[in-house]
Order: C-alpha cells, then structure tokens, then sequence
C-alpha cells in the first residue's frame, strides 16, 4: 500500500470559491489514507509573477486553507499548473515508489487537469476523487470528469473508498 499517494492540490486561501463544497469530501479521504497507511501530499500554488494578486509567496492566500486536515509534512511548492513540476514532489514519488495516485483539489480545469494529464502520460495509475474536486466554474466539472476518463484515469468518489 505504501506505493500509493493522496494528493490533495491547491487547497489554499485563495481559492476561495468553490472549495468549501468538497472540503468535508477531501478531508474525509484523508482519514481514508492515513488508516490505510497511504502517503497524503499536499501541493501548493504559488505565482512567481509581477503584478499578480493571487498565490504571492509569503502571503496567507499561498497558505493551505485553515479547514483542511493537515496529516504530514509532506508540503510540495508548485509554480506551475503540473505537480510533476515541482522537483521535491518528482523526487518524493521516486524516493517511495509510489505508481498510484487519489487526486484531490482545485482547480479541476487547470492544476488537476495538468497534474492528471502529465501523471498518466509517464504511465501512473490515476483515480480522481469526483466529489474532492472543484473549479471556478462548475459548469466545467463534468466535461474534465470526461476528460479525465478519456486520459486514462478511473473516477470515483470519496465514499467508493472504504469499500
């Protein structure tokens, strides 16, 4: 099992719309990884560009949401849509092994997709917890659980795993 990862994305400050719905979900799969000695990663956000106001490094909105069961110190920094992106986090997989991912987060139109899109295209096995993941705009959801299924990845939901 130790093979394995929960990977909850950019649930921080500044995704403030929309992540509330799914935050019982992720931290309900949470629970789920730490009992079956799951890894459970978190990766955060931050933008490195001038001018921007969302993600800045150093400030609370670059800060994991205060709601979100925070399990290990396994803290990658992305600058990036694509979690692979982030060195620490490419070399933590290869340290543990680990081929199969539980992909929580926002936002499913960007990071999630990028991170699900690059970790199928190196041949990893990809779950997408459909009811751990949100967007800005919802009305997106379905077409990206689409999307997902036509990369390869299963989808299921948080309550699909305890069974």
């Amino acid at each position: 099992m130790q093979h394995e990862a929960l990977i909850v994305i950019d649930i921080q400050n500044d995704i403030t719309k929309h992540y509330k719905a799914v935050i019982d979900n992720i931290n309900t799969s949470i629970d789920w990884a730490v009992e079956k000695g799951i890894h459970v990663v978190y990766i955060r956000h931050e933008n490195l560009s001038a001018g921007t106001r969302t993600f800045k490094t150093g400030t609370r909105g670059a800060e994991l949401a205060p709601e979100l069961k925070i399990v290990s110190d396994h803290v990658f920094t992305k600058y990036k849509g694509n979690a692979l992106t982030s060195e620490a986090f490419a070399e933590f997989i290869q340290q543990h092994g680990i081929d199969t991912f539980y992909i929580t987060g926002a936002d499913a139109t960007a990071c999630v997709k990028s991170t699900c899109y690059n970790l199928r295209k190196a041949d990893y096995a990809v779950s997408v917890l459909s009811d751990c993941i949100t967007s800005y705009d919802l009305k997106k959801i379905d077409d990206m659980i689409a999307y997902y299924e036509g990369k390869g990845c299963t989808i299921i939901q948080s309550g699909d795993l305890s069974a």
